[in-house]
């Protein structure tokens, strides 16, 4: 009775929400049909229907980024996986594709990572056209039903049109459950110029697995990591692994993703990171603590792009939670992707990851100075794209406390506080709209152990669209992602504080799905 009480009441939030699209401020002429409905972000990348998890194959080649993703073309629930593919000249406006892999007979298409093969180390291109290799997790559903141990191992399909279409390897799989490992996938392939072989990451459990190749065919096991390091609340998933610089020093380090469902300090699915040393066979790290890439519910999953130009590295992630991510109040569509932000390397007493949004989602638009209604050290402002922009403001160090409050006239509300006897942030979402589609969705309150990059000043930037919030504390040293349901957009906003914030302004953002 409970089950079927579940789906009347989510059944009533979809019918009440799906009569007009009150959560955007986009005009509705202007807006690529698809994208016209209520909670639907206009500048987050999201499918025009069907159910999205996690971003794959991230990869860029001849002027485009490449987003491949898990996608189920029949339903707004998981179901059988296939690679979705979304590109982008700029990491803003996006293009749906067509789907790029689809399941066989050797099972679902998981999760994985794409190359470009310059060297032509497996022959399936040519030096003058060199192929898009991706690498992926089969998952054989059959096998998994009959409870054994052998159903997930990893193939490689590649492509010779800037990944257009694929062919699959004759022989696949390429690197076979020999082992009899239950959750072996996740496969994070990239070229180590020091060894020069391909290095894989794959994931077995509770430990990342270290393999490499001459050409992207054969693998040979190397080491593993993490059997009993960093958390373990949950399955080990979605492996990366990169080396970065400090900008400050010239030190470098790598730096190991590890994504864990459930197990996240604030429940459910998060990704956590280890700061060490990668030799061409090993990672070792001698932090002991654990540190997460973002401590808000709804980032999960992410990994960062290959081939990229520069020393960049620029991760996306999966904007939603297993704990409640297949029930959320959408009528045609479920999920988004987060903005894509630089990943970069500091040590202020200790390293730790930042990761703002890339600074070129608001080049070129018009930011303004809001008239600001201070009373009582209380400093507010109403604007009707509020629900849709960036809001950015600076902080003088050490922080005092603040209350930051996204509000509509409906009396909704999402809370981010900074509590600094503790040095922590929090994320309330539990009056932010409709939350009764999951007992896990409003609590518990988000926490976030604060990070500090050095300096007098720390610089703070919120992004609202439609149904997400990105709050980034002091230049990303922090992040906290979570989605809300507002039953009409935002419209106000406040910051509470003894300390004047400078100058508060807001940057309404367009549509990235209008109509040509």
């Amino acid at each position: 009775m409970k089950y079927l009480s579940s789906i009347l009441l989510a059944f009533l939030i979809m019918t009440a929400c799906k009569k007009e699209n009150t959560t955007n401020t986009t005009p509705k002429d202007t807006v690529v049909k698809a994208y016209y409905e209520n909670f639907r972000p206009q500048y987050h990348f999201s499918p025009e229907a069907h159910w999205m998890n996690d971003p794959n194959g991230l990869v860029y080649s001849d002027g485009t980024y490449h987003l491949f993703y898990q996608f189920y073309p029949d339903s707004t629930v998981w179901g059988p996986m296939h690679w979705g593919h979304a590109t982008s000249k700029d990491l803003k406006k996006w293009n749906n594709e067509p789907v790029a892999l689809a399941p066989d007979s050797l099972g679902y298409i998981f999760s994985g990572s794409a190359v470009i093969d310059h060297n032509n180390t497996s022959g399936f291109g040519t030096s003058e056209n060199p192929a898009l290799v991706a690498m992926f997790t089969y998952h054989d559903p059959v096998r998994a039903e009959q409870k054994t141990t052998n159903y997930q191992y990893q193939g490689i399909a590649y492509s010779l049109d800037n990944g257009q279409t694929f062919t699959k390897y004759a022989n696949n799989p390429v690197v076979p459950n020999s082992d009899n490992l239950v959750d072996f996938r996740d496969p994070k392939v990239f070229w180590h110029e020091a060894s020069q072989k391909w290095i894989l990451l794959l994931v077995g459990g509770d430990r990342a697995m270290i393999y490499n190749s001459d050409n992207l065919k054969e693998w040979n096991y190397l080491s593993d990591f993490g059997q009993n390091t960093g958390a373990h609340g949950g399955v080990w998933e979605c492996p990366d692994l990169f080396p970065l610089t400090i900008e400050e020093t010239g030190e470098t380090k790598w730096v190991l993703l590890i994504s864990i469902n459930p197990g996240a300090p604030n429940g459910g699915s998060g990704t956590q990171y280890f700061i060490g040393e990668f030799d061409g066979e090993t990672f070792t790290t001698s932090q002991t603590e654990e540190k997460w890439i973002d401590l808000g519910r709804d980032n999960y999953a992410g990994i960062t792009y290959n081939n990229l130009p520069g020393e960049e590295r620029i991760f996306i992630g999966w904007m939603s939670n297993w704990d409640y991510g297949q029930v959320t109040p959408t009528e045609k569509w479920r999920s988004a992707m987060t903005l894509p932000r630089k990943l970069e390397l500091y040590n202020n007493e200790e390293y730790f990851l930042t990761n703002p949004p890339i600074e070129t989602l608001t080049e070129g638009l018009k930011t303004e100075t809001p008239e600001i209604n201070k009373k009582n050290g209380n400093y507010a402002f109403s604007h009707s794209e509020l629900n849709q922009s960036k809001v950015a403001f600076d902080l003088p160090k050490p922080l005092s406390d603040f209350n930051i409050k996204l509000s509509n006239t409906n009396g909704e509300q999402l809370l981010i506080t900074y509590n600094s006897v503790k040095k922590e942030y929090s994320l309330d979402r539990s009056k932010s709209g409709y939350t009764n589609f999951s007992d896990a969705f409003a609590l518990p309150i988000m926490k976030a152990q604060a990070n500090f990059k050095k300096g007098d000043s720390a610089d703070f930037s919120i992004y609202i669209d439609a149904s997400s919030v990105e709050f980034f504390g002091d230049g990303g040293a922090n992040a906290m992602t979570a989605q809300f349901f507002s039953s009409k957009p935002y419209t106000e906003f406040s910051i509470e504080t003894k300390d004047k914030p400078k100058t508060i302004k807001i940057t309404p953002i367009p549509s990235i799905w209008k109509e040509n």
